[in-house]
């Protein structure tokens, strides 16, 4: 793969089991901010299937070349170029969304950034907009399989802040900041897709 453009085999993978499920939640036109969107394969392939959105692809402040090169290349009218979003600084790209995606973000943030999203996301989504969170989460702080428990510790000791979250503690975020968990999805390699609505 050339440099200017970074691939994820993981992405490649689960793109098409994300795009099956998010098609049902994301079914009315608008714009969607994607929070994190590293590589882009994800932005294209799903822009480049749900034509009735506008995706707009953003990433922490320096890590937009990740995703440029792709989302250039695949020229689609409604994928938008990628913004800088850093969720804890308050500084956010315009003033509404429609709804929201994120995928293997949380358990890399810090959990203030978890929070910050959860706020952020809050202030600029109406009643009844979506936001769907994938990745591995456990349970009542027990994992899911052997192989979550082992990524869950690497996690945590490359950097103390990092490590799958726990479904209790995003249940409690998201009742603070105005969301509730519409669904709960089994997803491939022990991940599961999240959708949250906003009361």
């Amino acid at each position: 793969m050339a440099p200017d453009k970074p691939f994820s085999q993981a992405c490649e993978n689960n793109k098409q089991p994300i795009l099956d499920r998010i098609r049902n939640t994301f079914t009315a036109p608008g714009t969607i901010l994607e929070i994190g969107t590293g590589t882009g394969q994800h932005a294209v392939h799903f822009a480049s299937a749900l034509p009735h959105l506008v995706w707009q692809p953003s990433d922490r402040p320096g890590a937009t070349a990740h995703c440029r090169a792709r989302i250039r290349e695949a020229a689609l009218d409604n994928l938008r170029l990628p913004v800088e979003l850093d969720v804890a600084s308050g500084i956010w790209p315009g003033d509404s969304i429609d709804g929201a995606y994120s995928a293997n973000t949380a358990h890399i943030m810090a959990w203030e950034e978890v929070e910050a999203m959860f706020a952020g996301l809050a202030k600029r989504m109406r009643t009844g907009m979506p936001f769907c969170l994938y990745g591995p989460f456990s349970y009542g702080a027990k994992h899911t399989s052997d192989s979550n428990r082992q990524f869950d510790r690497h996690l945590r000791m490359q950097a103390p802040h990092m490590g799958i979250r726990d479904m209790d503690d995003l249940l409690k975020l998201a009742e603070q900041t105005g969301f509730r968990l519409e669904s709960d999805h089994e997803m491939p390699a022990n991940n599961r897709l999240l959708v949250w609505r906003k009361l």
